[in-house]
């Protein structure tokens, strides 16, 4: 990350300009200096490229130690995003290892003009660069008014004569000032079209902020969640080619790190839309046709008018092809794909880590495929999707019995199979135990065994609003009232230091004050003033 200029740095550059401390206008130069500090990026361009150096870094420290492994949350506005990094910089002191997920499922959703729509690519492509634009609007406001909060501080200590070495150490907190600006992974979905379409987005999401682009290996015309039936592949060819196009876009911008996530749908994905042409044995294009559901074309089964054949093995062989033209992959297959998907990807398509979409979280079924993909390419990383699509409860629940079943510590019949494992009576057993510390572990046990170097989770804002707005909505017309909001929102924002309780603050209204100072002077109509109800809060979430 590009080190900024220090506090001393900035002024002593003005000062030169304007030795006698006055500006034209009769500006202050501390106020320049503030404002420059405050602007912690000059274009959102230069948040892709430093970005993209942050998340090289982070995935060297975890090649060399895997419990180095980062985390994010997909956000659907600027404020989940700016909330979350708030959130974690008080736990941790720190966003290090902190991301945002930009998940195309909620632009689909939330975020664009048509209305709510599935993940199937209907939406304007232009909406994902808006919310990535809109993320870091946000999360560059955040240092916006927590720089000038510090320098609210500086001014009061220097107008009440405050000893030089309280001064200095005001100052060392704002050159020390963390941004809460972190790497966004950004999901373009399959291209929104061919790779000269693929490469056009691109740009457009990486002058905007992404220094990462997760891109996955579905027809764009066909697009499915990862997590519906009907998803569609496309040759390893024309993957690649897009991959290629995405490095392009970051070549051309300069951002020489850029990060490209490889997404294979190939695990729960039967079809395909065209058979590659094959040149020679075991290229490309010979490994996706290997996997097709074929049969033999011979006397008994001739061609039928419209039908096509390929040579395959030294047989003349009929691919099987569904009413809508697509045609099928054998059956059982889609481990054995998502491993030559992978290895493909990154040996020749020069994506930087691999994304497998799988249909229920188990630890071991990743690593093994994994395990595959480093016999080939040894520090093989992966971002992995911990989906709402999952119920968690429910396989992890399974997941225990199953395992304590084989072990012998348990029979079949002590806990039920199926559903029924998910009713409340099973939360203090045991097995419940057992799988909620499976649901503590599971970030780090897949981190270490299944190379997984980022969790994401895709739509949790998106259910916690729903949940939350909810709950609210259920108190507040209901018979609680105005307890209702009390006691599950404000209530909790003041104890548990929440900053967004000062709503005023937290939108850039003292920062609106600091600027009116700096241009009127003691004519300046604040709204800060003691009428002000915002200082009913004026202990909490300091």
């Amino acid at each position: 990350m590009s080190p900024r200029k220090t506090y001393s740095e900035i002024r002593d550059e003005i000062l030169a300009r304007y030795p006698d401390g006055r500006v034209p206008g009769g500006l202050d130069v501390d106020h320049i200096v503030q404002l420059r500090i405050q602007n912690t990026y000059a274009t959102h361009l230069d948040i892709a490229r430093d970005m993209a150096s942050v998340m090289r870094a982070d995935m060297a420290a975890y090649d060399a130690d895997s419990s180095n492994f980062t985390q994010s949350l997909g956000c659907w506005s600027g404020f989940h995003a700016q909330q979350m990094i708030k959130a974690v910089k008080r736990l941790h002191g720190t966003a290090k290892g902190a991301y945002v997920y930009l998940s195309g499922w909620m632009v689909a959703g939330l975020r664009n003009r048509f209305g709510h729509l599935p993940d199937q690519s209907m939406h304007e492509k232009t909406a994902v660069a808006d919310l990535i634009q809109e993320i870091y609007v946000s999360l560059r406001q955040a240092d916006e008014v927590a720089l000038n909060d510090l320098f609210k501080e500086l001014k009061t200590a220097r107008a009440g004569n405050a000893p030089r070495d309280q001064i200095d150490a005001i100052i060392a907190r704002i050159d020390g000032f963390e941004s809460h600006v972190v790497p966004i992974i950004a999901d373009i979905d399959a291209g929104f079209g061919n790779e000269h379409a693929t490469y056009l987005l691109a740009k457009e999401l990486i002058k905007a902020g992404a220094c990462c682009l997760q891109i996955e290996n579905q027809v764009s015309d066909a697009k499915q969640c990862g997590h519906q039936d009907g998803k569609v592949t496309v040759p390893r060819e024309d993957f690649i080619e897009k991959l290629r196009a995405c490095r392009l876009a970051f070549e051309e911008l300069g951002v020489a790190d850029g990060v490209i996530v490889a997404r294979t749908d190939s695990l729960g994905a039967s079809l395909t839309q065209k058979i590659p042409v094959s040149q020679a044995p075991g290229d490309l294009a010979a490994e996706y046709i290997k996997w097709l559901k074929m049969e033999p074309v011979t006397p008994d089964a001739p061609l039928a008018d419209g039908e096509m054949a390929i040579q395959w093995n030294g047989q003349v062989m009929r691919p099987l092809r569904l009413p809508n033209g697509l045609f099928q992959f054998q059956e059982n297959t889609g481990r054995a794909r998502v491993i030559e998907d992978c290895i493909a990807s990154l040996t020749v398509g020069g994506a930087d880590m691999l994304w497998i979409e799988t249909a229920t979280p188990n630890v071991a079924e990743i690593a093994g495929m994994v395990d595959e993909v480093r016999k080939v390419v040894p520090h093989a990383k992966l971002v992995y999707n911990n989906s709402p699509s999952f119920n968690w409860t429910l396989n992890l629940r399974k997941q225990v019995r199953a395992d304590w079943i084989a072990a012998g510590t348990i029979t079949e019949d002590t806990y039920p199979d199926g559903a029924a494992l998910m009713t409340p009576a099973f939360d203090a057993t045991d097995l419940g135990r057992e799988a909620d510390e499976r649901l503590r572990r599971f970030q780090g046990d897949i981190s270490a065994k299944a190379g997984v170097f980022h969790n994401l989770i895709t739509l949790p804002t998106f259910h916690l609003t729903a949940k939350g707005t909810d709950e609210l909505s259920r108190g507040y017309f209901g018979e609680d009232r105005m307890l209702a909001y009390v006691n599950t929102i404000q209530r909790e924002e003041i104890r548990r230091s929440v900053s967004a309780v000062k709503h005023q603050h937290e939108v850039g209204s003292d920062l609106g004050d600091t600027f009116k100072e700096m241009v009127a002077g003691d004519r300046a109509l604040k709204a800060g003033g003691a009428k002000n109800t915002m200082s009913q809060f004026e202990t909490a979430a300091e």
